[in-house]
């Protein structure tokens, strides 16, 4: 008897999938695929922190590992600053307003942190960001909106931020898979920051994220 083809190709695949739980033969592409890796040196991290407390009571950096924390509390950035208490990486010397760029890090935040942006894209031609990644009880949102993602204390995840300027949109992966995609806001002078940036309201007294194998990728 003549098994048809279709049959035998959902054999291989039962096969492969049973003898390989992680594999994934239908998995899409990896989000830094056609991109160029920009180098990067320690001259292109710039902190930013409470302006009244020294660089190591509120940063470490150990065996590769950057670790940012904040208090609900604490000072602005800077004197004359009215925003939010943060502890943040600014990506320096890589500012952009065309093109197609791609930020990438392994990120780490503990139990406990919420109300805290770990992650955004400064700069629009409206407002004054173009996408704000924050954690709220464990949980990733668009600004304190959509729902990104759930479950992210006490792992790494890896987060990938590809901003098409040109093409109008923001598109974020994590792990690999694409979990949102936005229009931007416009053109502007726009960078990558990562670390910790209190909420306007809803947020922990403490707040902290790790990041390591920050990369900038480009087309």
């Amino acid at each position: 008897m003549e098994i048809p083809f279709s049959h035998v190709l959902l054999f291989f695949v039962v096969l492969v999938s049973s003898h390989n739980p992680k594999s994934n033969l239908f998995c899409s592409a990896d989000p830094t695929d056609g991109f160029t890796e920009v180098p990067l040196t320690e001259a292109n991290f710039v902190l930013q922190k409470p302006y009244d407390i020294p660089l190591d009571e509120r940063y470490s950096f150990v065996d590769g590992v950057r670790r940012l924390w904040v208090y609900a509390d604490d000072k602005p950035h800077d004197p004359s600053s009215h925003t939010q208490p943060r502890t943040e990486v600014r990506i320096n010397g890589l500012d952009y307003s065309s093109g197609v760029w791609q930020f990438e890090g392994h990120g780490f935040v503990p139990n406990g942190t919420s109300g805290a942006t770990i992650a955004q894209i400064h700069g629009a031609a409206h407002g004054a960001t173009t996408i704000i990644l924050r954690i709220y009880d464990g949980d990733m949102r668009y600004y304190s909106g959509n729902l990104i993602a759930t479950d992210l204390y006490d792992r790494w995840f890896r987060l990938n931020i590809i901003h098409d300027v040109d093409g109008g949109k923001v598109t974020v992966f994590l792990d690999g898979n694409q979990v949102f995609q936005a229009a931007d806001k416009g053109p502007g002078d726009l960078y990558f920051k990562c670390g910790v940036y209190a909420a306007p309201t809803n947020i922990s007294y403490y707040m902290e994220s790790r990041w390591r194998d920050i990369k900038i990728y480009k087309k």
